[in-house]
């Protein structure tokens, strides 16, 4: 049998101990780029594709805003986070989504995202109790794709099939993202994700680059950069829209008083934009850990602005199921 693996060169950047041992070590790439594309820090391969997943809703919401839609359909400051969001189907996410759908002339059965429970255990085991069964509202994307189906029929667009590649809500993500990472994307690689849009494999240098012209709109088109302030504000005002109780993002964003754009994707990938320092961020842990993820966006934010919350989510405490500690996950940016 033979096994083929592409070989890794990128460095530790989390350890894991367990009292006087490093018990496991996470390696990883991330690149922070300003906004006239200079790589500013970065450690390990940071033009190797890699699907940036959920870390881009930001981006992809923008032609939510750039088509008109959201001023068509007056979304909310709130709703506009929720495009944007990873969230928890915490109550307060899910009644939004069947509001905005409402108004729509839609439900969540015109959604093409999937259902499952939520994320948040104690909505999950309220659900369960009450032996309701989740549908896509539920689904932790359903935010993301009430903009999508916005889009759609503000352009008069079918709204069935939305996420197909070939679908005009899709091209226009993908030109979107050429655009704002100025790269072409014709041959870039592709899969689905989690909710069944297309993905599109980017390096982190490129989606830095994405995300510091989205931080520092200043070099686009009117019409885009209005888009991007009003998403950036959007998120850091309503930060419990685009994740919920107890996640990283809304507590990161909350604390720093719109300050920095943080935002999560699967298997361990990180976007961050800070339009104070006309930067974009991007930050992938090899093994797709949440754990590692996190305590090094912590770390790479936290060398970029002064935050005592971010310090000490660079460092996070192991405990033992007596709830003792026995150890911590720590970033190693070397």
């Amino acid at each position: 049998m033979t096994i083929l693996s592409a070989q890794n060169t990128n460095p530790v950047l989390c350890e894991v101990s367990r009292g006087s041992l490093v018990e496991s070590r996470h390696t990883g790439a991330f690149a922070v780029v300003d906004a006239t594309g200079d790589v500013i820090m970065s450690a390990g391969d940071i033009e190797r594709p890699t699907y940036a997943r959920s870390a881009i809703k930001p981006l992809q919401a923008i032609p939510l805003v750039e088509s008109g839609a959201a001023k068509a359909f007056k979304l909310s400051t709130r709703e506009l986070s929720l495009s944007c969001a990873s969230h928890n189907s915490e109550v307060t996410h899910v009644d939004a989504v069947r509001s905005w759908l409402n108004r729509l002339g839609l439900d969540a059965g015109d959604l093409e995202c999937g259902a499952h429970l939520p994320m948040f255990e104690p909505a999950a085991h309220a659900m369960i109790r009450a032996a309701e069964q989740p549908d896509a509202a539920h689904n932790n994307c359903s935010g993301k794709h009430s903009g999508f189906l916005t889009t759609a029929r503000h352009m008069g667009e079918q709204v069935s099939g939305y996420i197909q590649p070939d679908h005009p809500v899709q091209l226009r993500l993908r030109r979107v993202l050429s655009e704002m990472s100025d790269t072409n994307l014709d041959s870039a690689p592709t899969g689905a994700d989690g909710c069944g849009i297309p993905v599109i494999g980017m390096s982190l240098k490129a989606t830095a680059y994405a995300m510091a012209r989205f931080a520092d709109p200043s070099g686009l088109d009117p019409a885009r950069a209005q888009a991007c302030r009003d998403i950036f504000n959007a998120v850091t005002r309503e930060p419990f829209m685009v994740a919920g109780t107890d996640r990283f993002c809304t507590d990161v964003m909350s604390a720093l008083d719109q300050r920095v754009l943080v935002k999560t994707g699967a298997e361990a990938y990180f976007c961050a934009a800070i339009p104070e320092r006309s930067l974009g961020i991007a930050i992938k842990i090899d093994d797709g850990s949440k754990r590692g993820s996190e305590v090094v966006t912590a770390a790479v934010l936290s060398a970029l602005l002064d935050s005592e919350l971010l310090a000490g989510r660079a460092r996070v405490a192991v405990q033992n199921a007596a709830g003792r500690e026995v150890g911590e996950v720590r970033a190693s940016l070397g």
